[in-house]
């Protein structure tokens, strides 16, 4: 199915113009007809006052970025784009069978049919609505996809939500080409989530291929997520090219490990973490006890065998790499 857009039909301001100039030379005639006994004329004013609102049928309005897909006798014929006042067969009718579908995105909004039916309005009111629901936004849309528990390339389950900016390019592909195209984009969106999720670890992991080339990389969700989200707009291209929407960004909004496993994982990270800060302490008290031993080797300060060496090394470790304050206590004997 090929979009087919139809462009000389702006001719609405004229069509309503001539209509409600006829009705009222109608009206005319049939006072002048009733006057001057004239049956034919008359006859044929009355039937024009009742028949002569159906060209009205026929008019449609349409704000910037929008578009209506119109059928006849259920054949597509053509699309409308653009802001105009148009005229098109009052036989045609507009389609739209993702019109009623709310999903948690921007532009699904409730149009306000739910309202005038509570209020009581007139079924010409709701028929109007009705038909102003099956306009399709052209607009750049926002998908903000539910969170999803799904499993890393480690088995670890993680919460992950990714938000979708998307737009109708070809509007007989949306309409004709998928059954919903609003429901069909976010079934795609979960599917792809999943499948490039899987790749990735949470965290950066040894021994993890994350590229398909067989070595392993530092890829991972939490330290590459412009490149997984680069990855999960492609996936979704690929599967919703058929239904006529374009992918333009897709966005990590939301990422955590599962609440069943999040407490032991903030335990592994904070002792990891203690594990790097040990490491530094001990590096840079090691590399003080050495400048301390040479600097008193080279002043000759004090001459110390291996037994005085080994016990001041002991002790200044000890000084150096405890958490708490150390307790001065002064020698007053010898030191042999």
């Amino acid at each position: 199915m090929k979009e087919l857009v139809l462009n000389n039909r702006k001719h609405g301001m004229a069509v309503l113009l001539v209509t409600l100039a006829l009705y009222l030379a109608a009206i005319a005639a049939c006072v002048f007809a009733a006057n001057n006994d004239l049956t034919p004329l008359l006859v044929g004013s009355i039937l024009w006052l009742c028949l002569g609102w159906f060209p009205l049928c026929g008019l449609k309005v349409l704000k910037p970025q929008e578009a209506l897909v119109l059928t006849l006798f259920g054949k597509y014929i053509g699309t409308l784009r653009g802001e105009g006042f148009y005229f098109v067969n009052p036989f045609c009718t507009s389609v739209n069978p993702a019109a009623k579908t709310r999903l948690n995105q921007s532009g699904d909004v409730d149009s306000g049919a739910g309202a005038a039916k509570r209020s009581g309005t007139s079924f010409t009111l709701n028929l109007q609505t009705e038909v102003a629901s099956n306009k399709l936004s052209l607009k750049v849309m926002t998908l903000n996809n539910s969170r999803q528990k799904i499993n890393d390339c480690l088995g670890n389950p993680v919460e992950i939500g990714i938000a979708v900016m998307w737009r109708i390019t070809d509007t007989a592909k949306a309409v004709f080409n998928v059954d919903n195209y609003k429901e069909y984009l976010s079934l795609q969106c979960d599917s792809a989530l999943r499948n490039i999720v899987r790749i990735y670890p949470y965290d950066v992991a040894p021994g993890v291929d994350t590229t398909g080339d067989g070595l392993a990389d530092e890829g991972s969700l939490r330290g590459s997520s412009e490149v997984v989200a680069a990855r999960i707009r492609e996936e979704i291209q690929q599967r919703v090219a058929d239904a006529g929407l374009e992918i333009l960004e897709a966005r990590i909004t939301y990422l955590a490990y599962a609440p069943e496993i999040a407490a032991v994982m903030l335990q592994r990270q904070q002792a990891s973490a203690i594990v790097d800060a040990r490491k530094m302490i001990v590096d840079g008290a090691v590399g003080m006890v050495e400048m301390a031993l040479d600097r008193l080797n080279e002043n000759q300060v004090v001459e110390l065998d291996e037994e005085r060496k080994a016990a001041m090394v002991s002790n200044l470790l000890v000084v150096l790499c405890g958490n708490r304050d150390a307790q001065p206590i002064v020698n007053s004997g010898s030191l042999y």
